[in-house]
């Protein structure tokens, strides 16, 4: 099930990040550069706002929250995480489905995505295409990702 952020959501998604980061990320990136990604859970009160102020979508699966996405309209999709307990259950790609819902709603032609190099399989397989190749820096730490991008026409 999708649904919409709840207040309430704000610790347990900064948890859910943290945790991914760290768990998930471990075949393409270093520990160093999962220190650097996110050194510690986020706060949940900065979070809860940041979220509150963007289109948040929360997916639950058997009662737990099991991934969420976030759409900045009207067409980049800035936050995609799937906790580990849940990979490969369909979470990413329900969420994915109701983010490209939302940013066609919202008049977007395309949808665009900073996605790390564990996610390009799943964005790959979804029809999205690499754009570019960047590096950005956490500290003094540099980290490989991608930009990709998908047409909703």
């Amino acid at each position: 099930m999708v649904r919409g952020f709840r207040r309430a959501d704000a610790a347990p998604l900064a948890r859910l990040f943290h945790e991914t980061v760290h768990a998930v990320a471990a075949r393409e990136y270093t520990a160093a550069e999962r220190a650097a990604w996110s050194p510690a859970v986020p706060d949940a009160r900065a979070w809860g706002a940041r979220m509150a102020g963007r289109i948040t979508l929360v997916a639950e699966r058997g009662g737990a929250v099991a991934g969420f996405a976030e759409l900045e309209p009207p067409d980049h999709l800035d936050l995609l995480y799937v906790h580990r307990d849940h990979q490969r259950h369909g979470v990413a790609s329900a969420l994915l489905a109701a983010v490209e819902h939302r940013a066609r709603a919202a008049g977007a032609l395309r949808l665009i995505a900073e996605a790390s190099l564990t996610a390009r399989p799943f964005f790959a397989a979804r029809g999205f295409e690499i754009v570019a190749e960047q590096t950005v820096t956490r500290g003094a730490v540099a980290l490989r990702r991608l930009v990709v991008a998908k047409s909703l026409a």
